[in-house]
């Protein structure tokens, strides 16, 4: 078996040598694509002679140093690299290579996507087309021009301005372009194809005009339209909240099919996977608009926080990663309800992030130690770094926070840096001390945050005693104290107190006076920190937060904690009988329709991987029947007011604003509810015949999928028939199909593999069937025969040959046994063990099974 090397943080040294200009030539074809490269290289030291270029999978054609052919003699050329001396303090060195697109599976450098050519070079793919220092350090100035057959891709697209184009022999033709910035290869990118285009302009603050671009699949044209508007609404938001207008004459996004990512920042043409790009009523839901909305300004955010300044080296990642997570998520905050956005980035990092901070993979959000690079494209480099910098933002206020921004632009752009050139830069913006703050940039794993309360009834004084611990990881094994802002409110019958405390080390204490009576506290508003509370509360003092906290995540947070403490006692005694007293505290929620999309999500309970955070190691059988005894102990009590807000909803017109999205949202949470009771499983058909949109579709279609509601099959026949042609939504019908709960789910599984629509060639395809039901069938994935584990083993085998990447994204689901029984642990860490022994195994599965194993 192949060993594959590890990277440190702590052996970066900078590159020998500066590369100024790469001028580079594409001829495009299928499988014999032929790049030249031209680069003027400079020396960085006078020691530096032996240049070591990154290069893989490429056939190298011929090295040319100052316009010289060197002989094989004077070349050193092996799988990884290409080596010869560099004599002159600078030079011009010339490199041919050919590289097969068609058979480029692994979708890194450049490969196909359905008819259209298309790169994707971050982390590392740049070197799969020529060779390079693949390193985000080294910054040059791109010229890229394109040929290819004029009638087969009419649109040939690079970075940066179009500064020439014409035709050439045998109907082709090329165009070029020139980008005027220093950026890494990394954010190198290339797209030649067929496309419909729609166009529009936006005028910046200064009066700039930009030419905007969006480039989809022919047909889909009015499936762009929310996206054009998302991108304009990113661009007035940026530079509305912080100074940064947009600096090339064009803005480019490409949609593409087969796409391992959400998207790709690539300066000024965004090469993006279509389903962040296209939406209509009739085939996207509220959520697919919302998250198109979401990625189209994360990747335009990335202009500045990324692309101006980019990272020194790939340890830094969260350096670009964290902050516009940050500016992404307040984005959509200012765009919709801030209390209900906030609750889905919190649900993410309790679901998803928290688990893997306690996994075999726990890192820091800087890592200290790196494999393959595309493994620490995680949860805690975007959400846990996005979380370290909102805390940031707390802890400075907006005004400095926005300072300390604007210091940074100032000191770095056009610059590679570093996590702690950011932290220095917004320390010394607003003249605060933040060398503790930078342990969150090192230390791994979630802190759990002991939370003791006293009362004197004497002095009215109220004190609360606040302690923190991290555990152990499997990276770590000391841990350190943390700078950690925690947001709380003292609620009593005289109001709300809001106060923010620091606690900086193991124990700290702080004392409030004044009170009539023992104030009842609302703990880590606003999600103020990424930690873990151990603090018990009686369901009263929940049920006053619920009602009574200013803060609306510690209301929703409130209910959650009281859905937890219910469903803990229904694992630990199988005699628990609910009481009926939840259904009153519930009650009093749905009489508030101020705002329905809030209430929907207070009515959602925690998820599967939420509570197996919580309880774990735990029995998942278990931990999913006491989930459905809670959700039908709810739609039985609650019934009467579910069906009242349904019918209410029911028949009300599509609309998309802000209003109508709330109300299809707490439509259809009444509806997973009825649909418990047999009763009203009519309800779901009618919906689903009547729906003259994706959301309510696809919810009615969800709800007969959980429950096998007799015409599920029926309706899924209907839709597929509808849908056969259009790729997004078949990836819904996938997904749907992933997560039904019948017990022929092994067959029905066994089916769609073999589905002629279906292929592991196809990422989005791949996920939506293996990974949806990893994900949301926790029944059947974590069932007592294993099935589900070799299920999903099965595929990752057959992925490792053709997308390491997305196999190394699907096998988190196994290696995080951890969290299971004793019986499971075995079952899951067998399918490991076989994955283990796989010939060639990629270097993205081994690292992760050396760590799980």
């Amino acid at each position: 078996m192949t060993e594959f090397n590890a990277r440190y943080l702590k052996d970066y040294l900078p590159s020998d040598f500066s590369i100024n200009t790469i001028d580079l030539t594409f001829e495009l074809d299928d499988n014999k694509t032929k790049v030249t490269s031209v680069m003027s290289i400079s020396k960085n030291t006078s020691e530096a002679n032996k240049i070591i270029l990154n290069g893989e999978q490429l056939k190298l054609i011929a090295v040319y140093y100052n316009d010289t052919a060197l002989n094989a003699s004077e070349y050193q050329v092996d799988d990884d690299s290409l080596s010869f001396l560099i004599k002159d303090n600078e030079c011009t060195v010339k490199i041919v290579t050919e590289i097969d697109p068609e058979n480029n599976t692994s979708l890194e450098g450049l490969f196909k996507s359905g008819g259209a050519f298309c790169t994707q070079c971050e982390a590392e793919g740049f070197r799969r087309i020529t060779y390079y220092l693949d390193r985000p350090d080294v910054m040059a100035k791109f010229t890229t021009k394109v040929i290819a057959d004029k009638n087969l891709y009419p649109y040939l697209l690079s970075n940066g301005n179009k500064i020439d184009s014409g035709d050439l022999n045998n109907n082709r033709h090329f165009v070029t372009w020139e980008d005027p910035f220093l950026k890494p290869c990394y954010l190198f990118a290339l797209v030649a194809g067929d496309f419909d285009l729609l166009q529009d302009s936006y005028k910046t603050t200064s009066g700039r005009d930009v030419r905007l671009e969006i480039f989809v699949d022919k047909g889909n044209k009015t499936k762009a339209h929310h996206a054009m508007a998302s991108l304009k609404h990113s661009m007035r938001w940026d530079e509305d909240t912080f100074g940064l207008e947009y600096d090339l004459d064009i803005y480019m996004i490409v949609a593409v099919d087969f796409f391992n990512m959400g998207a790709m920042e690539n300066k000024g043409l965004n090469v993006f996977n279509s389903k962040f790009v296209l939406a209509d009523k009739e085939t996207a839901t509220d959520t697919d608009y919302f998250n198109v909305e979401a990625v189209i300004a994360h990747e335009y955010f990335h202009n500045w926080t990324g692309n101006r300044v980019t990272c020194r080296d790939w340890f830094q990642l969260s350096l670009k990663e964290g902050l516009t997570v940050f500016r992404d998520q307040q984005f959509s905050a200012d765009m919709h309800s801030a209390a209900v956005t906030r609750i889905k980035n919190v649900r993410v990092m309790r679901a998803q992030q928290f688990s893997e901070d306690a996994g075999p993979m726990s890192h820091p959000i800087r890592p200290e130690k790196v494999v393959e690079m595309n493994n620490f494209y995680t949860l805690t480099v975007y959400e846990k770094g996005s979380e370290v910098i909102r805390m940031l933002h707390t802890l400075l206020g907006k005004d400095k926070f926005r300072q300390g921004l604007d210091l940074y632009f100032q000191r770095f752009d056009g610059q590679a840096v570093t996590c702690d050139d950011f932290v220095t830069a917004m320390a010394d913006a607003a003249k605060i001390d933040l060398i503790l703050f930078k342990r969150w940039y090192s230390q791994s794993g979630t802190p759990i945050v002991k939370v003791e309360e006293s009362f004197n009834t004497n002095s009215g004084e109220y004190q609360i005693n606040l302690s923190q611990l991290t555990l152990p990881t499997k990276d770590q094994a000391t841990k350190y104290a943390l700078h950690i802002p925690i947001a709380i409110e003292l609620i009593n019958n005289e109001g709300t107190q809001s106060h923010l405390l620091e606690l900086k080390s193991d124990n700290q204490q702080w004392r409030f006076s004044g009170f009539h009576e023992k104030p009842t506290l609302g703990f880590l508003a606003n999600f103020s920190a990424p930690v873990k509370v151990d603090f018990e509360q009686s369901n009263s003092d929940l049920a006053i937060i619920m009602t009574s906290a200013k803060d609306k995540f510690l209301r929703w947070d409130a209910g959650q904690k009281l859905f937890s403490n219910t469903i803990s006692q229904i694992i630990t005694d199988t005699n628990y009988q609910i009481p009926a007293e939840l259904i009153d505290i519930l009650a009093t929620q749905l009489c508030d329709n101020s705002d329905p999309a809030l209430i929907a999500e207070q009515f959602t309970l925690p998820n599967f991987h939420e509570l197996v955070e919580q309880f774990k190691p735990i029995n998942p059988i278990k931990l999913v029947d006491a989930l459905d005894k809670l959700k039908l102990f709810i739609a039985k009590g609650l019934e009467k007011q579910l069906l009242s807000i349904y019918q209410a909803l029911a028949d009300k017109p599509y609309l998309n604003n802000a209003q109508s999205i709330g109300d299809r949202a707490l439509k259809n949470m009444s509806l997973s509810y009825l649909v418990l009771l047999p009763e009203h499983h009519d309800l779901v058909k009618r919906q689903y015949l009547t729906s003259d949109n994706m959301t309510d579709a696809l919810a009615a279609l969800q709800s007969s999928a959980t429950q096998t509601v007799e015409s599920f099959d029926a309706m899924m026949a209907s839709f597929e028939q509808r849908w056969e042609n259009t790729t997004l939504v078949m990836d819904k019908w996938f997904s749907l199909q992933a997560a039904y709960k019948g017990s022929n789910i092994f067959e029905r599984l066994k089916n769609l593999t073999e589905h002629s629509l279906f292929s592991l060639k196809n990422p989005n395809r791949a996920r939506s069937l293996i990974g949806a039901f990893a994900q949301n069938n926790s029944r059947y994935f974590h069932c007592e025969t294993g099935r589900g584990y070799q299920f999903l083993a099965d595929q990752i085998c057959s992925l490792n040959a053709i997308n390491p990447q997305v196999a190394s994204r699907l096998i988190t689901a196994l290696i995080q046994y951890q969290d299971f029984d004793e019986y499971r642990q075995n079952l899951m860490k067998s399918q490991l063990e076989r994955i283990a022994i796989l010939p060639n195994l990629s270097k993205d599965l081994k690292e992760k099974l050396d760590a799980a194993l």
